[in-house]
């Protein structure tokens, strides 16, 4: 038996294939969300990869922001439902996850079973979201993907304060023209957004163990923020994007069994 989940966020889309609620045949993920062909494009790459087609799938459960609009799902989710569901898989340990996605964060308390017991999440500033990283690296003219680099580097972590993505663009540029490295400035930049997930993960009520989910957490320079922040080790989901797409999958699975 196939299942399929879509998250379709505002970032990217992201598509898994189960089989037999279990064992992950495929999965695709394309930069580009709601409102755009990722979505299409993204489902096409998953189904080329397993060899299956849109017929094979037993159910399907869409999650994201763009959820509403996929208009093949058989039944639609939250997308903190979904990533606890997700990431609860991966890592069955987890009792607090913190989920920073394109343009929004997450903090999600589970109990033993991986029911959701609380949560909080930032979507209306861009702040302390992988928006607000890719608008720090284009000021440091460096690649989103050099930046944990930089971080590791690092001999001190230079404050970047603000808590308006325009206002911290400002700051930035105001360390650079006094020459402060491009290293300290990154470290300063994660450890921003490390405070607001964290302050995040504090409202729910922090319990160990802690996962990471999300695009954000391929960057070892905010978990390493994160870590120290929250001074206890982070565990970070394997393939953390597809978190939420792998939680529809679970769904779609739940629901395939009810038939």
């Amino acid at each position: 038996m196939y299942t399929m989940g879509i998250d379709i966020g505002s970032a990217s889309s992201k598509v898994v294939i189960l089989k037999d609620g279990a064992d992950i045949v495929a999965a695709e993920v394309i930069q580009f969300g709601t409102g755009s062909t990722g979505p299409q494009r993204a489902l096409e790459e998953a189904l080329k990869k397993s060899k299956l087609s849109l017929t094979d799938m037993t159910k399907i459960v869409a999650t994201g922001y763009g959820r509403f609009a996929f208009e093949r799902a058989d039944k639609q989710v939250s997308e903190i439902s979904c990533h606890a569901r997700g990431i609860f898989h991966l890592v069955p340990t987890a009792r607090t996850i913190i989920d920073i996605g394109g343009q929004d964060a997450k903090a999600i308390r589970l109990d033993e079973r991986g029911n959701v017991i609380q949560f909080f999440m930032n979507d209306k500033c861009a702040a302390g979201t992988g928006r607000f990283l890719d608008v720090m690296a284009r000021v440091l003219e460096i690649k989103i993907d050099e930046m944990a680099e930089y971080d590791s580097r690092a001999t001190e972590v230079v404050s970047v304060s603000s808590t308006c993505t325009v206002f911290a663009e400002s700051e930035v540029i105001s360390h650079l023209s006094q020459g402060v490295s491009k290293e300290k400035i990154i470290a300063g930049v994660h450890a921003s957004v490390a405070s607001k997930a964290c302050g995040l993960a504090y409202r729910t009520g922090l319990e160990n163990d802690v996962a990471m989910g999300g695009g954000v957490a391929q960057n070892a320079g905010v978990v390493r923020a994160i870590s120290r922040e929250l001074k206890r080790p982070i565990h970070v989901a394997p393939n953390p994007q597809i978190t939420g797409a792998l939680g529809a999958a679970l769904f779609a699975y739940d629901e395939a069994l009810k038939s």
